[in-house]
């Protein structure tokens, strides 16, 4: 299912409502759970653990973690820097109950033993740290993530932005984060995945929903199921659609054929694809379902289902009339790559967007977001979520801004942020790929939400499928991607079909 996903902000909301009355409290609970990771982690007994605690809450929760595994018989150490009198409350009370129980402090990183630390835990700073760490801070993490045991790191890796995933100074890297309460945004996007290695929830017996409202969700097939149906039997071409996909200047036309392979196999009735250069291809040899026009005959034929225009388009005059003709339309529209380009430097294109009747699909990646918001690709970056919803809201559309972790943002200010996906799919081509796709399912009655979502997360699913399979680091390619979205997305029809009646 979707899990809720709240900034700083909502977790502090949270917790003022929780913590007054809170048996056992908040931080006791955060530390067991922390704990019963690590125990899990662990072997049964006599394990050396360093836990580094910092000056905050996130300290005490290092305390407490501290406390339960020296009570499972391993040796715990803990390094702890800051002047105690100046603790929280609550992480004051966490260190008294280390020091009642038998504990120490050193006040800086110990010796490993002889066969290294089996687990060190990063509790030095936690959601609420608005600044770059340095000092002596910074040289512990630099330590604590040379070291050859596992990492785990609570609620968050110190250093690392909760709301956005930027990293701005020294950043603990973990091969675990133990997060508590709900899922942050900036453990999911950005450089949050690189240092969080996987993540457990801990939701401390909340019901944060209850509480407070979600501003966000992670993406999942429960958000698009009740689409995923298979066909009925009575069924023809027609009743799937034509997806038409405009681009192939010169030199691109390779862009044009990856984007309609894709939406063909996303299920598609028929593909049209509309070249700049009619005089590059009259068949796909490979997939010689595919059918061609040139670029303004397809744009002056009327019927289709949907418009994907973008896919090695390239930026010339006649490249922005049929971007204007696009627009001027009422077909359902994806809009990608040069496309997106070409709206951002004239304003006439960006009011035709803002002001059409149905909302348009926008695919752009950090650098294509930074010009339609007449920025820079690090501003983008620096507030991944601000820019999608910025975006959706300016141009009245729903939009993916492709990274790791891509937000998927909403006219109506709602946003999600994608898991599925790979570093293997950082090569030419994964964006077409997906402009076919998402293309494929307007064209086939999708509503541009549900189209978006469930693009999004195929795409990703379907190149961790083939990685998966085929232990791939590199090398993938973007059409093996089309091909594999389809065997993704029969599976899950399959898995969401309801059981037929015998």
């Amino acid at each position: 299912m979707p899990q809720p996903i709240h900034t700083v902000a909502s977790i502090r909301a949270i917790e003022a409502l929780a913590l007054p009355g809170a048996v056992p409290p908040l931080m006791e609970r955060a530390g067991a759970a922390a704990a019963a990771v690590a125990l899990r982690l662990l072997p049964p007994s006599d394990a050396p653990v360093l836990v580094a605690c910092g000056p905050g809450n996130n300290g005490g929760d290092g305390f407490v973690v501290a406390r339960h595994l020296r009570s499972a018989g391993h040796r715990v150490s803990v390094a702890f820097a800051a002047d105690p009198t100046r603790l929280p409350a609550d992480a004051a009370v966490a260190r008294a109950a280390w020091l009642a129980a038998g504990g120490s402090t050193d006040t800086s990183l110990p010796t490993p033993p002889p066969q290294g630390w089996a687990l060190v835990v990063d509790a030095l700073f936690g959601i609420g740290l608005q600044r770059p760490i340095d000092g002596l801070y910074a040289d512990w993490i630099e330590s604590l993530s040379a070291s050859s045991g596992l990492r785990l790191a609570l609620d968050i890796p110190s250093g690392l932005d909760a709301d956005t995933g930027q990293r701005p100074g020294a950043c603990f890297t973990a091969d675990h984060t133990v997060t508590f309460i709900a899922l942050k945004p900036g453990l999911l996007t950005l450089d949050g995945p690189d240092h969080c290695g996987s993540v457990h929830l801990a939701p401390l017996d909340l019901d944060t929903e209850a509480l407070a409202a979600a501003p966000g969700h992670t993406v999942d097939t429960a958000l698009f199921a009740s689409r995923l149906r298979p066909r009925p039997r009575n069924s023809h071409k027609g009743s799937y659609g034509d997806a038409a996909l405009i681009g192939g200047a010169p030199g691109m036309v390779g862009a044009a054929l990856l984007a309609g392979r894709a939406a063909a196999y996303l299920g598609a009735g028929r593909v049209l694809v509309g070249l700049l250069d009619p005089s590059a291809l009259a068949v796909d040899p490979e997939r010689p379902e595919l059918m061609f026009r040139s670029a303004t005959a397809l744009l002056d034929e009327h019927g289709h289902g949907a418009l994907g225009v973008g896919p090695g388009l390239g930026q010339s005059a006649a490249a922005r009339e049929l971007v204007a003709t696009a627009l001027a339309g009422t077909t359902p529209l994806v809009l990608d790559a040069d496309a997106l380009n070409l709206v951002a430097r004239d304003e006439p294109l960006q009011a035709a967007l803002a002001g059409r009747a149905q909302a348009a699909v926008l695919t752009p990646h950090p650098a294509e977001a930074a010009r339609l918001l007449a920025c820079d690709t690090r501003a983008v970056q620096a507030d991944r979520i601000g820019a999608a919803c910025a975006l959706a809201r300016r141009y009245q559309a729903w939009v993916v801004l492709k990274g790791c972790g891509s937000i998927i943002a909403g006219p109506d200010e709602r946003w999600w942020i994608n898991t599925s996906g790979n570093p293997a799919m950082a090569t030419a081509g994964m964006g077409d790929v997906l402009t076919g796709i998402i293309c494929a399912l307007r064209a086939r009655g999708w509503p541009p939400r549900e189209a978006l979502l469930a693009g999004v997360h195929l795409h990703g699913a379907a190149a961790d499928m083939l990685c998966a399979e085929q232990s791939l680091d590199t090398g993938l390619l973007a059409g093996e991607v089309a091909e594999a979205a389809r065997r993704c997305f029969n599976h899950w029809l399959r898995a969401c079909a309801p059981a037929r009646q015998p």
